[in-house]
């Protein structure tokens, strides 16, 4: 029996990706080129790795009443289930109940957007997202009607190429990522030549009611409870395989959305009696 060096496998990986964020991040010098330049790498590699039933895109995220997320550098939502993703002008706006993820994509870890640092500014932008009204629908599973789902975490997360802080001292980091409550708070990133984290919480468990209240007040109940950073040279990899967990063991599959809530914002109806 053949075998390969899975560590090496990795190693090539990161090593490639590492390049390509260098590259874009030395070479293209307008700041809106090289922050797309980034964006796109991080939207290919991930749409290459992720399985199908996942969309990677830059994208507006909406909900039923009509009410708008920022923009977002990079949106993980549902390709099998959301029925309609707008386009307009270029821009994709996805339906709130068809999010998994939104991550936030930085040259560096360290920076100011205006008054804010990159990880205040990143939760700002996460918590845009997260604050949308979702209203999750009935559903048939095995021929059986079942009631609406309660609604899944969002999850929110950064992506850099480097770290200008002190190097290998987390606390700056932590520190920052400890100030963000509620719905801002921030579950994972990567910085690609410094280490993934992932950022635990108490309660750290599925959301147990449905209906947004509920949703909402799992947020104002978080708390920060550790912060875990990898090696640099397994950053990728342990970023990846963080988030795939998270989508595929914690999140799952999104609850259905609830088109009928679409329809009378525009004064029409549904026949629910099918």
């Amino acid at each position: 029996m053949s075998k390969i060096d899975i560590k090496l496998l990795f190693a090539g990986l990161q090593k490639q990706m590492i390049a390509q964020l260098n590259t874009n991040r030395e070479f293209i010098t307008h700041p809106g080129s090289k922050g797309d330049s980034l964006e796109n790498a991080w939207i290919e590699w991930l749409r290459t790795y992720l399985p199908n039933r996942y969309n990677v895109d830059k994208a507006i995220v909406i909900d039923s009443e009509g009410n708008t997320s920022h923009q977002m550098d990079i949106v993980i939502y549902d390709n099998w289930y959301t029925p309609f993703i707008f386009t307009q002008n270029g821009f994709h706006y996805i339906p709130a109940e068809g999010v998994y993820a939104v991550f936030e994509v930085k040259p560096d870890i360290k920076g100011n957007v205006d008054d804010k640092n990159y990880i205040e500014y990143s939760a700002e932008k996460i918590e845009s997202v997260r604050v949308l009204k979702r209203k999750a629908a009935g559903f048939i599973n095995g021929g059986i009607a079942r009631p609406a789902r309660p609604l899944t975490k969002i999850i929110g997360g950064i992506l850099c190429s480097t770290n200008t802080y002190t190097r290998n001292n987390n606390s700056t980091i932590k520190g920052h990522i400890q100030n963000q409550t509620k719905l801002k708070t921030i579950d994972l990133g990567c910085i690609a030549d410094y280490g993934s984290f992932y950022v635990d919480y108490d309660p750290n468990d599925e959301i147990i009611d449905a209906g947004h209240k509920a949703y909402l007040e799992f947020y104002n109940n978080r708390t920060f409870k550790s912060i875990k950073f990898s090696k640099a040279d397994n950053s990728m990899v342990t970023f990846f395989f963080q988030l795939t967990r998270y989508l595929q063991q914690a999140i799952g599959t999104i609850p259905a959305i609830n088109l009928k809530e679409y329809l009378d914002n525009i004064g029409e109806k549904l026949d629910e009696e099918i």
